[in-house]
C-alpha cells in the first residue's frame, strides 16, 4: 500500500485496498473514454460481511444503474480509478453533473485504487437496468492521511445526492423525496462549512430542485 509525502505526493504499491472499508462506502470513480477524457462519478462500495482491512486484495461489488458513462467505459476498458474524497463539492459534480478530467486522480483524493471491474449480473428494477461489477484492486495510492472529524453538513450533502439522483425515476416518490432534500438543506445551513455551502449551492443549480418543490406543492 502506498504511504503519503508530506507534500502531499504518494508512492503506489500494487494489489490492495488503501483504506479500511465496511458497509457501503461512497466514492468517486474515474472512467477512462473514447475521447480520452476521465469521466468523474459516484459509486457505492458493497464489502463482504466483516469489510476489509486496509491491505487486502478481496474484490468488493459495486452496482451501476442505467446505461451510464461508468458502465460504458467499465466494458470498453475493464477498469477505473476508486477515490475516496472529502470534499462535499467533488461529490455533487460526480453525482449529478457530467465532468471530464485529463487525469484520472482528483487534486481531493485521500486515496485512490485502480480496478479491474468485472460485470457479474444484471436485471431490471423500476423500469432502471442495473448491472453489478466485481472490483478487484490494483496499484493504490494514499496520499493524506488525517484524523477523521464528524461534519453533518458534508455527510448531508452526500445523501442529497442520493435523494437528487432518484428525482426523476419512477419508482420513487418525487414529493418525499424533495422534502428530503430541504430537510437536507437545513442541515448543510446549520453544520456544513464554506465546501458544503458550495457544494449544495451546486447541487441546487444541477437540479433546480426548489422550483420543482414549489409547483409540487402548487399541484
Amino acid at each position: 500500500m502506498t504511504t503519503a509525502d508530506d507534500d502531499g505526493g504518494d508512492r503506489a504499491e500494487p494489489s490492495a485496498w488503501p483504506v479500511v472499508l465496511d458497509g457501503v462506502t461512497e466514492s468517486v470513480v474515474t472512467t477512462l473514454g473514447p475521447n480520452g477524457l476521465w469521466n468523474v462519478a459516484a459509486l457505492g462500495l458493497h464489502a463482504p460481511d466483516g469489510g476489509v482491512r486496509a491491505g487486502d486484495d478481496e474484490p468488493l461489488e459495486a452496482v451501476t444503474w442505467g446505461n451510464t458513462r461508468t458502465r460504458r467505459n467499465f466494458h470498453r476498458q475493464g477498469e477505473g480509478v476508486v477515490q475516496f474524497v472529502a470534499d462535499a463539492r467533488d461529490f455533487v459534480d460526480a453525482a449529478l453533473t457530467i465532468r471530464e478530467e485529463e487525469e484520472p486522480v482528483l487534486d481531493s483524493a485521500d486515496a485512490w485504487v485502480r480496478v479491474a471491474a468485472e460485470p457479474v449480473d444484471e436485471g431490471c428494477e423500476g423500469g432502471t437496468r442495473w448491472e453489478r461489477w466485481r472490483l478487484t484492486p490494483a496499484e493504490n495510492g494514499v496520499r493524506r492521511t488525517r484524523p477523521f472529524t464528524i461534519n453533518r453538513g458534508f455527510y448531508a450533502v452526500v445523501d442529497a445526492t442520493v435523494a437528487a439522483s432518484r428525482l426523476d425515476v419512477p419508482d420513487y416518490d418525487t414529493g418525499e423525496l424533495l422534502d428530503r432534500l430541504a430537510y437536507f438543506e437545513r442541515v448543510v445551513e446549520r453544520c456544513g462549512g464554506a465546501r458544503e455551502h458550495e457544494a449544495f449551492a451546486r447541487l441546487s443549480e444541477a437540479t433546480d430542485w426548489r422550483a420543482r418543490r414549489r409547483d409540487d406543492d402548487d399541484a
